[in-house]
């Protein structure tokens, strides 16, 4: 197995003398989206943020590819590419204020040590292959902001999964991959992961970064994720 590749991300420090209308930003998930312990995929997962929940955004990492979040008793990191805020009538990508420190705190990287929550994250991501494809038709952002604000589901399945097939993935648990990236409904996993078949033979699945998922048999596009 190929060692991991995830870059996982030290201590952080807050910036300074930020303007006082850029001390909380709120935002909404474009999906069902995992909080995590830290900023890597692999982190423990310590809550769920469901389709256009919202939440506070304590501040995000200079690329917001990761934000600190809270809403109600839910607090950790979440995937920044998968947030969004509304203007107007308008939904922005929080993936587009990257850098701009009047709309978002940035949350800076430092050199020093790694977290608890980082060395296990290390410990577990090992045998990484690739990384989820995000969705298709303008990529994570567009897609999944445009699923939010309608309030349909990206990569809905033709197929529903039936109870069976749920209770037959939890009973039969597979060696977990490895990938890059948040594992979120309508990303699809690279075309050399092996997956597994279900009761439903329109439909496979696997275990990516802990989470058990079924996929499309046909597409590889992930359509639920088991919790």
């Amino acid at each position: 197995m190929k060692r991991a590749t995830l870059t996982l991300v030290s201590a952080f420090a807050m910036a300074a003398a930020l303007p006082a209308a850029a001390q909380m930003t709120s935002a909404k998930a474009g999906t069902e989206l995992s909080v995590r312990a830290a900023p890597s995929s692999t982190a423990e997962i310590t809550g769920v943020l469901e389709t256009n929940q919202e939440v506070s955004i304590e501040g995000c990492l200079e690329s917001v590819t990761w934000c600190k979040i809270s809403s109600g008793e839910t607090m950790g990191w979440a995937s920044g590419q998968y947030l969004y805020v509304e203007d107007d009538a308008n939904a922005v990508p929080l993936i587009d204020m990257a850098g701009n420190a009047e709309e978002i705190i940035v949350i800076e990287q430092t050199e020093e040590g790694t977290s608890q929550a980082d060395q296990n994250g290390a410990a577990l991501a090992t045998g990484t292959v690739g990384a989820l494809t995000a969705f298709a038709l303008g990529g994570p952002v567009g897609a999944i902001v445009a699923s939010g604000i309608a309030g349909t589901a990206v990569g809905a399945a033709a197929v529903e999964p039936t109870e069976d097939t749920i209770s037959f993935v939890t009973a039969n648990p597979v060696e977990t991959v490895y990938l890059d990236g948040e594992v979120v409904v309508g990303a699809s996993i690279p075309a050399e992961i092996t997956t597994y078949e279900v009761p439903q033979p329109e439909l496979r699945y696997l275990n990516i970064n802990g989470l058990p998922v079924l996929v499309d048999a046909e597409t590889g596009t992930i359509i639920r994720i088991v919790r």
